[in-house]
């Protein structure tokens, strides 16, 4: 009985330790959002987060869907071709990278490179003071560092899944006419006559999301990390966990969303 009781005890540590850290996050975003209503805008900032999430992650999404859209076409042809369904490739293609895997794949992308390079850099601002030394020049470190990060990748992530999109469809459409022996003509044709604006448009929505979270969970570590390298270095892990963790949570609620009927 005492062991049950010990670990139920435990079990409800756990879980109040776990709202407890919602409730601090959703906190956290909520100041962020509300600062977005504020002057000053630090548009330096911003356009400098733009490059750096935007631009500069377009090469590894770039590359991640061109790869999946031929994996991706190789898989359904091979799974298509035990009913005779050959003919779907095309479609399916499109449809599945549109709404799933273009936004998924594009944001944990995202999130292994931005999520960890803003907790690491906010992190180490924190260690070496840096921030401390924002708040006396009487700038809001949330403001001055977490705003621009925020608006940047959710404004970023949805184009470079749009182009994602765009590429991985190339890559299916290139193993599908050199290696399925598709005709381009045709490939293409099949490929418009079933993809539908708000396959795209989803993805993209969901891409928002995504790049908000991304660069939130980034912000929030590395303001919360710890002293020493150990705690910069954590604060990065957990950066990196977190937003993909909640990445793959709110792909499901937001396809339940817009799809479930």
């Amino acid at each position: 009985m005492r062991l049950i009781l010990s670990l139920l005890g435990r079990l409800g540590a756990q879980v109040l330790a776990m709202l407890a850290a919602v409730g601090r996050v959703t906190l956290f975003a909520l100041e962020t959002v509300t600062h977005l209503m504020r002057p000053p805008f630090y548009a330096r900032e911003f356009g400098h987060a733009l490059v750096q999430i935007g631009w500069l992650s377009l090469p590894v999404v770039g590359m991640t869907a061109l790869f999946t859209g031929g994996a991706l076409a190789l898989q359904i042809y091979a799974g298509g071709a035990r009913f005779n369904a050959e003919t779907v490739v095309p479609s399916i293609v499109a449809i599945g990278l549109t709404r799933e895997l273009g936004p998924v794949l594009g944001g944990l992308m995202v999130a292994a490179r931005v999520a960890s390079s803003i907790a690491a850099e906010i992190g180490t601002m924190k260690v070496t003071e840096q921030i401390d030394a924002l708040t006396t020049l009487s700038t809001n470190p949330m403001k001055y560092l977490t705003l621009p990060r925020v608006l940047a990748a959710t404004l970023a992530v949805p184009l470079l899944v749009g182009v994602g999109d765009v590429i991985g469809i190339m890559g299916g459409f290139l193993v599908g006419v050199g290696r399925l022996d598709f005709g381009a003509g045709t490939y293409l044709h099949n490929t418009m006559d079933f993809l539908e604006t708000w396959d795209v448009v989803s993805g993209m929505i969901k891409g928002a999301v995504f790049g908000f979270i991304v660069a939130l969970m980034g912000c929030y570590y590395g303001m919360n990390s710890g002293r020493g390298a150990q705690g910069v270095g954590r604060a990065t892990k957990a950066a990196v966990v977190a937003a993909s963790v909640l990445i793959l949570a709110s792909n499901y609620i937001l396809t339940e969303l817009f799809f479930s009927a």
